[in-house]
């Protein structure tokens, strides 16, 4: 294949954004829909690229600072298969808005970011996709323009300004110690250079890539910006950058030294994700709240497989194949909330199973699949990170990825037994076409990679 082609996908997300972007000045409003089908089109086309480009072998650019392996072109097609179910959301949700077009671009911009922070192999790229993938995220959380929504917007803004800059302390520290950036040289490197130095620098650089990840220490945001902005962002933040960032703390820990301590560091901020975002899941009533609180956890079960990373063969096919099966599931669960945007509150579900069959089917399996519940896509996932880490000498990680999903379930059962009691008041609104088609599909692509889950092992290199 040619070189010109290898990044082929991140030009088609740029260019197209750029393209949404000027010809949102040009559209009218009540045709802006059709800058949708053009962001549509990118995806589709994104898709068809990466799944092309998977067929050939491994391969660099830009001087061995971008890779073009299995885990870029998984991070690709997820991304873009992200992206196309939000924007059939969107279409629902902001059509005939005025910054509609607005929107479009922004999420395109945002994929590009969480795609080139899954392919980077040089601390310069990373930086360059954590600011591409985080800024745009900002305008979209606040594009509604409600007070909760800008207070949200506001405390996303902040905690990236904070988290950007320990990243980039994190990158200082580590080319200064190796006097290189690129992940080749610093594998060479790091053994010689002082291990507190590498360890602190490791730890910022994670600690950096955990805003974008949504865990914790940098998680505040994410209950903030589910519950306070559009559905369309809530469900695109809580997806599609997870996708880069965790892909970008595995390339990472691939170079860091064994005697440094970033495996305790990354197993400890796991461990304090899965049962933080739990707990506080538990009591929370408002339902997109629960499921930002929901996604903090998730992000601790895919912190797991990377610890095992360098320990066990199975850390990167487990990693990517949570990550399928997470980002449909996630995707499932918000399109829910947006076919009834006025049931916010979980008692404002009672009765929802007699008018949405096919919805309330739809949000039984992307809730019992978020906990991990066979023959769901995150089952798989969550056993087969169990897996890894058990593989990798973590065997009492692998007991806590299991005790913390028994405990996820409880909450998750607030959520779908008042589904199947009698109405309390007056019945459901009636859904929206668009989000019931996006909930039922999604939910179904779960169930399918949960099937097929032996295909996309092998897919992810397992």
């Amino acid at each position: 294949m040619m070189r010109a082609h290898l990044l082929l996908p991140e030009m088609l997300f740029a260019g197209g954004a750029l393209v949404v972007l000027v010809g949102g000045s040009f559209t009218p409003r009540h045709r802006q829909w059709i800058l949708r089908v053009v962001a549509a089109a990118v995806c589709l086309a994104v898709i068809i690229a990466a799944a092309i480009a998977m067929s050939y072998p491994a391969n660099t650019a830009f001087d061995d600072s971008y890779a073009v392996d299995t885990a870029t072109g998984v991070a690709r097609i997820l991304a873009a298969v992200g992206s196309l179910l939000v924007l059939a959301l969107a279409g629902e949700e902001i059509a005939g808005a005025a910054r509609e077009s607005d929107a479009y671009a922004l999420l395109l911009f945002a994929t590009a970011g969480a795609v080139l922070l899954a392919g980077a192999t040089d601390l310069l790229a990373l930086v360059v996709g954590f600011l591409l993938a985080s800024i745009p995220l900002y305008a979209l959380i606040g594009l509604v323009g409600t007070g909760s929504a800008t207070e949200a917007m506001l405390k996303t803004y902040l905690l990236g300004a904070l988290f950007g800059i320990l990243l980039l302390l994190g990158v200082t520290l580590l080319s200064g110690v190796t006097g290189t950036t690129t992940y080749t040289e610093l594998a060479a490197r790091l053994p010689d250079a002082p291990r507190a130095v590498v360890t602190a620098a490791a730890v910022a650089v994670i600690g950096g890539l955990m805003f974008k990840a949504g865990g914790v220490p940098a998680h505040f945001w994410i209950p903030d910006a589910a519950q306070g902005s559009m559905v369309t962002a809530a469900t695109f933040l809580t997806t599609v950058p997870k996708i880069g960032a965790l892909i970008a703390v595995h390339r990472l820990a691939g170079v860091l030294p064994e005697g440094s301590e970033w495996p305790a560091v990354v197993a400890a901020l796991a461990v304090a994700s899965m049962l933080l975002g739990n707990l506080a899941a538990y009591w929370q009533t408002d339902v997109r709240r629960l499921l930002g609180w929901s996604t903090v956890s998730q992000v601790g079960y895919l912190l797991v497989p990377i610890v095992a990373t360098g320990r066990s063969d199975l850390a990167q096919p487990s990693l990517l194949v949570y990550l399928a099966g997470y980002t449909v599931t996630n995707v499932a669960a918000f399109a829910v909330t947006a076919a009834l945007p006025r049931h916010r509150e979980l008692t404002s579900w009672r009765g929802v199973a007699a008018t949405s069959p096919w919805l309330s089917a739809a949000l039984v399996v992307a809730l019992l699949g978020l906990v991990g519940t066979p023959p769901t896509a995150v089952f798989v996932g969550k056993f087969t990170t169990a897996s890894a880490a058990w593989d990798g000498g973590f065997a009492w990680l692998a007991a806590v990825v299991f005790a913390n999903s028994v405990l996820s379930l409880f909450y998750y059962l607030r959520w779908l037994v008042p589904l199947y009691q009698p109405w309390a008041v007056a019945p459901p609104d009636r859904p929206g076409r668009w989000s019931v088609t996006v909930a039922v599909g999604s939910a179904s692509l779960s169930l399918v990679v949960g099937v097929a889950a032996g295909l996309v092992w092998r897919t992810a290199g397992g």
